[in-house]
């Protein structure tokens, strides 16, 4: 729980807060977009035993981070991203796919668009990470999500997210800090994740994303989020009724000495009785 009090400044005073970028923010606390590739190469891999996939598409892609590594590992590939946000579309546009050489920027496609919608390229993966696909609270709304991957995958493919849990992510009204060293001539701050407000009944929850920085300035609900909190199995049995083969989920390896999560994640049929987890469901159509 994070026990400060920044200083909230008003007017026009200039602060690390009002300068700072929260799309650069985010990454560097957030996304792991070299990570997400190796796994999502290690799950292809896996199911099918071939070393990298075609076309890759980026569900709620935010700032598609991940399609742009995606490229750069597998320059004979190509990659879809999809969101509905044309602000943040567009900051990746400038900040992640103008970074990529002229050959790799043309093998990204950005759509501002749905992800329920059908597209002409069927992809080899598709991923919908960060919990993104949380915003969808029904059982209808969620399976007809489900459908649509489903029938945006080739003959053979595989759907990958990711899932958390544990009776630490229940509690309300909690904090958590993680400190961020300045680097690259980028600002040093803390990461602040708010777990606001979770209902039993509903299993719905509102998170937000704080930042804060040496000045004593905070930048408030940088992001928020309403989720509904689904299961694992809720979200396994609605992979089936979508039409998938299978799903597998890859639960984190503990390191002997230290106890905690190694970052390794492998199939498992059991998982542990953790405080707080994060594991992958991968769903496999043939």
């Amino acid at each position: 729980m994070g026990s400060r009090k920044p200083k909230m400044y008003v007017g026009k005073k200039k602060t690390k807060a009002r300068s700072a970028d929260k799309h650069v923010l985010y990454e560097r606390s957030v996304q792991n977009p070299e990570g997400e590739v190796d796994l999502l190469d290690q799950f292809y891999r896996d199911e099918f035993r071939k070393k990298s996939a075609g076309l890759f598409r980026e569900d709620f892609s935010g700032t598609f981070a991940v399609c742009c590594e995606w490229v750069k590992r597998h320059p004979e590939s190509r990659a879809l991203a999809i969101d509905l946000d044309k602000p943040t579309l567009d900051w990746g546009r400038e900040n992640n796919l103008g970074r990529l050489e002229e050959d790799l920027r043309a093998k990204v496609e950005v759509v501002e668009g749905n992800v329920l919608d059908l597209h002409d390229d069927k992809a080899d993966i598709v991923a919908a990470m960060n919990f993104s696909y949380q915003i969808f609270k029904t059982r209808k709304a969620l399976g007809d999500y489900f459908k649509s991957v489903y029938n945006n995958l080739g003959s053979e493919g595989i759907f990958a997210l990711d899932t958390f849990g544990g009776y630490e992510t229940f509690e309300d009204d909690k904090e958590e800090d993680t400190e961020h060293d300045a680097e690259d001539g980028e600002v040093e701050f803390t990461y602040v994740w708010d777990q606001h407000r979770f209902d039993p009944i509903t299993r719905n929850y509102q998170f937000h994303i704080h930042f804060e920085f040496p000045d004593g300035s905070r930048m408030e609900k940088a992001f928020s989020y309403d989720w509904r909190m689904w299961t694992i199995p809720e979200i396994r049995e609605l992979l089936e009724e979508a039409g998938f083969a299978a799903s597998h989920v890859y639960w984190e390896d503990t390191d002997e000495e230290s106890g905690e999560g190694n970052g390794e994640y492998r199939r498992r049929s059991r998982g542990d009785a953790d405080p707080a987890w994060v594991s992958y469901i991968v769903a496999v159509k043939r």
